[in-house]
């Protein structure tokens, strides 16, 4: 686990601010520690000089020296504890105490403090206002929860204490085991990405869970997910999906959440299995962590009672995974093992007066068909079968051939019983047929995650990242922060293509302009005051060239008399694009807090909004990834030549994208960025119209060149 090793396998703890008070938490931590770990416990109060049979120390300088330090003290005396742990050699520290960045300003305040003080000494530090962390291997349960956790093979991390207490109890009554448990807090230092690295390397996490509310450096997070989840799969809730849900994760943690639609394209691209609720999260999670690899996505289901096969029937065709077609040597098996009122078409129906032999057999013949890459076996209790002995059944068979089993046993007391005999064999049960669905669905989700290739990000040289600092600059000279047509050279430096044109300020410009433009032009307000141009009758198509200064004239006058005191800049002339044949799409992007910039394409001009037919992605994205954008979009047959039409150069789309993507990267200022319409025809794709905003108190940095680092964690196909 590398540098986290000292967190979760401490040989000695100190918790500094214990007490044998009644109902405190500085007990409550003494007394969860003294229950099952295996190091020494050393207790800190100057004013105690015993806790519950632990010497009393005054400080950590007089403490023995221990490999954790778990901190319960106000929060001022909290940071100078963080700093004597730092200057006596201590690396791990968690802080449960409250009162920083959740409790407004000088709870921020506070809590930068203690950031600095852990960068000084280079500490890891859980929190501060955690409930604490804990690790079965060594029985450390360093929390000031009721209950310690099972053995198991899942690292749970959660942003809300009282999560891992109410998970940690139910969990005890599901039978559920964990290898390590996290209270993040507030994440002042150490947060979930430090945590999907060392679980991600760590032989004895078979599967990663976690609740958050946000997360940190998005971005990071995406690529060391990535590295994880090429032996460690991962599971996760992510709440504030509604606005009023990102609003309470903020006063709760003092989360900054970002956009929905960034942890939607981030959490895709980092490989995270994504759920909405708790019982999702663990049925994925047991299914993921004991279960057999699925080779297939064709299921087989085995039972003994029709209507809930045939629920279980919808399921899997409600589902990503597919029905097992058998083989014509399975089916004769079959006529062979059932009576003449089974079925032995898949769902297989074995009847009700099916015994253990008869659900072995038919298990048996199901699994050793090549088409099938799973089976659930769904049961409802009857006098001549039993739950327990059809258990063991369904786990050596599971064991025989390799393939995931997952059991749908129906009933009360009795199911309890066959689900605990199941669990003897790393299978879980589930009274919901539709829920084994899904817990195999999951194994899918996370074959083909696993199975992922990502190239590296294309850097194109041949971009002016001078030309487009100089025309980002231009925002200081405003009064505002945003640019419009006035800025398509900004395109032209990084190579997305734009008809030929200009801006002019004057009629005679415009028609200076318009005679070096062969055929008629377009011709449209400039104005930072005006987003809407052709609400107000700004734009105007087709314009001969006899009649470009009486266009010019006539689309100020329209700009000042819609809005008199709108800066006009002056009007755009443009060569005119073909749209006979081409579609018109829209490229942008926007900084999510979090994530960076995240990308959008998608059927534009005036559909956009109407339509909201988009992909997303967190930037910046490779040329799969962008031709993946393309494809995904509903309209995307239209850019393939449908009902006949000419297809578009998708190629010139894709590179338009990424090109777009590397600009965003590199220039952090742009803040959104809207390419619209990207018309895209059978000869190219141009830019016919942007609009931008900028941050002009970025624009002094360098252009960033460090795109992230891309791995490949599988070897590509052939036809890659």
């Amino acid at each position: 686990m590398g540098r986290l090793s000292g967190l979760f396998a401490p040989s000695s703890i100190a918790v500094v601010g214990a007490t044998d008070r009644e109902g405190s938490v500085g007990r409550a931590i003494i007394e969860n520690l003294d229950a099952d770990y295996d190091g020494d416990v050393v207790a800190v109060n100057p004013y105690r000089g015993s806790v519950l049979g632990h010497t009393c120390y005054d400080d950590l300088e007089e403490a023995p020296y221990v490999d954790l330090a778990v901190v319960v003290v106000p929060p001022d005396a909290a940071i100078e504890t963080v700093r004597s742990a730092g200057e006596v050699g201590i690396k791990n520290v968690v802080v449960i105490t409250a009162g920083f960045g959740e409790t407004g300003s000088e709870g921020a305040t506070r809590e930068q403090e203690l950031q600095a003080v852990a960068e000084e000494y280079d500490l890891n530090v859980v929190g501060p206002n955690s409930l604490g962390i804990m690790s079965t291997p060594v029985g450390m349960n360093a929390t000031f929860g009721p209950d310690n956790a099972l053995d198991g093979s899942i690292s749970f991390m959660s942003q809300s204490g009282a999560f891992v207490t109410a998970v940690l109890d139910w969990a005890i009554q599901q039978d559920i085991g964990f290898k390590d448990v996290v209270s993040l807090g507030n994440k002042a230092v150490l947060d979930e990405t430090d945590f999907v690295e060392a679980w991600g390397e760590d032989d004895d996490t078979d599967v990663i869970v976690g609740y958050l509310e946000g997360i940190d450096r998005g971005r990071e997070f995406i690529e060391t997910a990535r590295e994880a989840n090429d032996d460690t799969p991962m599971v996760l809730v992510k709440s504030g999906r509604t606005e009023a849900g990102a609003q309470a994760a903020s006063s709760h943690t003092g989360t900054m959440a970002g956009a929905e639609a960034a942890y939607e394209a981030g959490l895709e691209q980092a490989g995270v299995l994504r759920v909405d609720t708790v019982q999702e999260l663990f049925d994925a999670a047991r299914a993921l962590s004991g279960l057999p690899e699925l080779p297939k996505d064709d299921v087989a289901v085995v039972t003994n009672a029709g209507g809930p096969g045939v629920m279980a029937t919808d399921a899997v065709g409600d589902s990503s995974l597919n029905l097992a077609s058998f083989s014509d040597a399975t089916l004769e098996s079959f006529d062979e093992l059932l009576p003449d009122e089974a079925t032995g078409y898949n769902p297989v129906d074995v009847i009700g007066d099916a015994d253990v032999a008869r659900f072995r057999g038919a298990l048996d013949i199901a699994l050793n068909d090549d088409g099938v890459g799973a089976a659930i076996v769904l049961a409802a209790p009857t006098a001549v079968l039993s739950y327990e002995e059809l258990a063991d059944a369904v786990g050596e068979l599971q064991a025989e051939y390799g393939k995931p089993v997952v059991g749908a046993f129906m009933g009360g007391e009795s199911a309890e019983r066959g689900a605990a005999a199941l669990r003897e064999h790393g299978i879980p049960n589930y009274f919901d047929p539709a829920r084994a669905v899904d817990s195999l669905e999951a194994l899918s989700r996370y074959r083909e995650i696993s199975e992922r290739t990502y190239p590296e990000h294309e850097t194109f040289e041949d971009v002016d990242r001078e030309r487009a600092r100089e025309i980002l600059g231009r925002v200081e000279e405003r009064s505002d922060n945003r640019l419009g047509v006035e800025a398509m050279d900004l395109l032209d430096a990084y190579g997305i293509p734009t008809p030929d044109g200009e801006v002019v300020d004057s009629p005679a410009e415009a028609e200076s302009v318009a005679a070096d433009i062969e055929g008629d032009v377009v011709m449209k307000i400039v104005s930072p005051d005006i987003l809407h141009k052709s609400d107000i009758g700004g734009v105007r198509v087709g314009v001969e060239q006899a009649d470009v200064r009486d266009a010019y004239e006539d689309l100020v006058a329209r700009a000042h008399n819609y809005q008199p005191d709108a800066d006009v800049l002056g009007v755009q002339v443009q060569a005119m694009v073909d749209l006979d044949d081409a579609t018109e799409t829209i490229i942008g992007a926007n900084r999510d807090p979090q994530f960076g910039p995240l990308l959008l394409f998608g059927l534009g001009g005036i559909f956009v909004e109407v339509l909201e037919d988009t992909s997303l992605r967190v930037g910046p994205i490779s040329e799969p990834e962008a031709r993946t954008m393309v494809d995904e979009i509903k309209a995307a047959p239209l850019l393939r030549g449908a009902r006949g039409r000419e297809p578009a150069d998708v190629d010139a789309v894709v590179e338009a994208l990424q090109r777009l993507s590397q600009l965003v990267w590199e220039f952090p200022a742009i803040l959104e960025l809207d390419v619209n319409p990207l018309v895209a025809g059978p000869d190219g794709a141009n830019a016919i119209d942007v609009r931008l905003t900028v941050d002009p108190d970025q624009l002094a940095d360098e252009p960033r060149t460090d795109a992230p680092s891309t791995t490949d964690h599988s070897t590509p196909s052939p036809d890659q």
